[in-house]
């Protein structure tokens, strides 16, 4: 993951500062200057704030003047790539008193890297308003405007402000997913699957519904969208979107495990187990296999986690077997403690078989 300062360093914000006092036929921004020997310690976060803030300091205040800088830097060489993400934020906060001319600069901006955080305040002040335009970026020829359509209405897009009002009612927005789902790129495609698996989250009937709507009217890249954007709700086991996508949760298997090879496991160290699965059917079985880890939580009550082993079809009689070898090396999102921990094997949603063992976590 790269680092703050690779992404929006002193040296970047100094070019910044160049090629908009150059835009605005200015000698100097002195708000950028300053701020680019006034970036350490501050987080991405933070430096897009405060790049942000600086921009809006050396810019003009009315609309027409601020456009035109931000318009000449664009048509302009070097105003590309993480520059771009604080300027955008400004276009966010000058924009929102003129609203369709600032989503319009954005439209144009969206290219040098993306716009998808900054039409998100137009979305939450004026969702309608703002859904009238973005909807017409659908058919945009440029798939990184298009994209922008779908990830910027996304209700809980990563690293950006949720969209309380699409949070608690997502539907306004699926005209746009309506008209995308069957986009000719991929990029824009694996957007629409991340918003649809967002609305999983929070409305996993009417995620399951909107796909069954897509696979009724499908291109090819139909089902890999589906099944992307489901992904969360399959993984949780949920029999309607398993069903959906063929993978009956009362599906004829016999389970061998998981038969644990490490009983005791000591932070740093692996989890093994085999597991085999057999189609005792008559017919070919459609098998999502997961196993899950319930960790030991401080109060000595445990938590599961799935986690992804295999998706294939199985013809009668066939058995699937593995072996897997689940870390448990330190990292910073997972606190281990030590106690007696369960696996299980899960099959289409559904678990077949568990196994205890111990971690120590001392």
């Amino acid at each position: 993951m790269p680092t703050a300062d690779e992404l929006l360093s002193a040296e970047t914000v100094t070019t910044l500062a160049r090629l908009l006092a150059r835009a605005g036929g200015r000698r100097s921004s002195p708000a950028l200057r300053a701020r680019a020997d006034a970036l350490d310690g501050l987080s991405y976060s933070e430096r897009v704030t405060a790049v942000r803030d600086a921009v809006l300091d050396d810019l003009p205040a009315e609309w027409p003047a601020f456009e035109a800088v931000v318009r000449t830097a664009l048509a302009g060489r070097g105003f590309e790539g993480w520059m771009t993400f604080p300027v955008n934020e400004a276009v966010a906060v000058r924009g929102l008193e003129v609203f369709e001319p600032g989503l319009d600069l954005l439209h144009d901006l969206t290219s040098r890297l993306t716009a998808e955080a900054a039409v998100r305040p137009f979305l939450r002040a004026d969702p309608a308003r703002a859904l009238a335009v973005v909807q017409k970026w659908t058919t945009d020829p440029d798939p990184h405007v298009r994209r922008l359509a779908s990830e910027g209405t996304r209700p809980r897009l990563p690293w950006a402000a949720q969209l309380p009002a699409f949070v608690a009612d997502p539907r306004p927005a699926l005209p746009v997913l309506d008209a995308l789902y069957r986009d000719r790129s991929d990029y824009v495609r694996r957007s629409v699957s991340n918003h649809l698996n967002d609305i999983s989250r929070d409305h996993p009937g009417l995620a399951v519904e909107t796909a069954a709507r897509w696979l009724a009217a499908p291109e090819a890249t139909t089902d890999r969208v589906v099944r992307h954007g489901l992904r969360t709700l399959i993984k949780a086991g949920r029999p309607e979107a398993l069903t959906l996508l063929g993978h009956s949760p009362d599906v004829p298997v016999s389970v061998s495990g998981p038969v644990v090879a490490t009983p005791e496991v000591a932070v740093g160290e692996y989890l093994v187990f085999d597991w085999a699965v057999t189609n005792t059917g008559p017919l070919p079985a459609e098998l999502v296999v997961d196993y899950v880890v319930h960790h030991v939580k401080a109060g000595g009550t445990r938590t599961p986690k799935v986690f992804k082993l295999v998706t294939r079809a199985l013809a009668p009689g066939e058995t699937l077997t593995g072996t897997k070898r689940h870390s448990f090396k330190p990292i910073t999102t997972r606190r281990y403690h030590s106690g007696e921990h369960l696996v299980q094997l899960q099959i289409n949603g559904r678990v077949r078989g568990e196994t205890a063992f111990s971690l120590d976590a001392s």
